[in-house]
């Protein structure tokens, strides 16, 4: 059980998704969930879809927990962080979940030091199969990161890092649910050219993905091994593998990667 009181500042898709998490997790833990944003019918649906506690005000909010989520988008922090610079203490945690927001940036906007979590989820997390990086400064001590690893555990799969790789987090596990939505819109776009309803070729192309994904993990193997055991010789899938790869198919993929962590390191640089 998480005895500490858990805050969340911002109603978003992802701070309504690490609540749902905690909940389902954790028995009667609702009362010890604290939410206000700025769209006060957001907060009002979320408080009592989910029995949780309502602030009318960010610094209300502040003074009644223990662990801080800034579920916010990266362009509000700062505001954000204005607002509630003067009620934070000792006892805080805070924890962010925006790409591109540096320990360092939150740090700033205090005299003293704080205890800070940085994170960098997934939406997957939506539906229990989430990834997150974490880590932290060194205020943190190991009981309390532990508390927070809890609560993203909920979640799906956690790992800590370095903070110096965390601006290579959003391409490879934040930002790259696009490119899978992407490859499963392609491959069901191929699939009803040859006739397949539309309707079973989003199931049998998800499905795909899911289960490939499964034997990575579940396996062990090397993902080009596992891709082998499908290229039988002269048959369908090499004739497919090679097709894209005449057209860059795994070139662009990291293409896309490389552009993603580059406006990552940009908009840490710039906070």
């Amino acid at each position: 059980m998480l005895e500490k009181k858990i805050g969340f500042i911002g109603a978003g898709n992802m701070g309504t998704a690490i609540i749902q998490g905690i909940i389902s997790k954790f028995d009667g833990i609702n009362k010890n969930i604290f939410i206000n944003d700025r769209d006060l019918s957001k907060t009002e649906k979320i408080s009592k879809e989910f029995n949780i506690n309502q602030s009318i005000n960010n610094q209300e909010l502040v003074k009644n927990v223990d662990i801080l989520i800034l579920a916010v988008k990266p362009n509000v922090y700062g505001k954000v962080l204005e607002e509630i610079k003067g009620f934070i203490n000792e006892k805080h945690i805070l924890v962010s979940i925006a790409a591109g927001i540096s320990i360092e940036f939150i740090q700033s906007f205090f005299k003293d030091p704080i205890k800070i979590i940085r994170t960098m989820p997934n939406t997957p997390a939506l539906v229990g199969e989430g990834m997150t990086a974490v880590s932290k400064n060194t205020e943190i001590n190991d009981e309390e990161l532990e508390l927070v690893l809890k609560i993203f555990e909920s979640l799906g799969m956690v790992d800590v890092i370095e903070e110096e790789m965390m601006d290579i987090i959003p391409a490879i596990s934040g930002s790259s649910p696009a490119y899978v939505y992407m490859l499963i819109e392609a491959m069901a776009d191929g699939g009803v050219l040859q006739g397949l309803p539309r309707e079973k070729a989003y199931q049998y192309a998800a499905q795909a993905v899911l289960g490939a994904a499964k034997m990575v993990l579940e396996t062990g193997k090397h993902p080009g091994e596992l891709k082998d055991q499908v290229c039988s010789p002269g048959g369908t899938t090499i004739e497919a593998v090679y097709a894209m790869e005449k057209n860059h198919f795994r070139a662009t993929v990291i293409e896309g990667m490389e552009a993603c962590t580059m406006k990552a390191r940009r908009m840490t640089e710039s906070s």
